[in-house]
């Protein structure tokens, strides 16, 4: 059965900042989408890039080599090996496209990494 997905309405029901939702996947990657407010942790993903699309808002990701800003319909993607930080200083909604592979918070753990059984459930 074919079903559709509005990854910005899925990102504004959720409760949690930080707490990814998948909402499709394909070949070897999931579409996630977030709420996020505040800043997450300094990570990496050794082996994967990770593809930011902002939904609402804006989010900042600081890098070692620099800091992006994005707004509303923009997109970027982190290189892998690239250890940065998103940082939201208001609500924000985003969309992450990643492969399945990518764990969360990448290479840490801190009180907030999700697993991915828990990224998996219903929003």
């Amino acid at each position: 059965m074919h079903k559709s997905a509005s990854p910005k309405t899925t990102a504004q029901s959720l409760t949690e900042f930080w707490s990814p939702r998948v909402v499709a996947e394909f070949d070897d990657s999931f579409v996630k989408v977030a709420k996020v407010k505040g800043s997450l942790a300094w990570h990496s993903h050794d082996e994967e890039d990770e593809l930011f699309f902002i939904l609402e808002g804006k989010l900042r990701i600081e890098m070692k080599t620099g800091t992006v800003e994005l707004c509303e319909g923009d997109t970027f993607v982190v290189p892998k090996g690239v250890e940065h930080n998103p940082v939201a200083d208001e609500e924000c909604l985003i969309m992450l496209i990643e492969k399945k592979s990518t764990l969360h918070t990448g290479n840490i753990q801190i009180e907030g990494t999700r697993s991915l059984d828990d990224q998996l459930r219903p929003s």
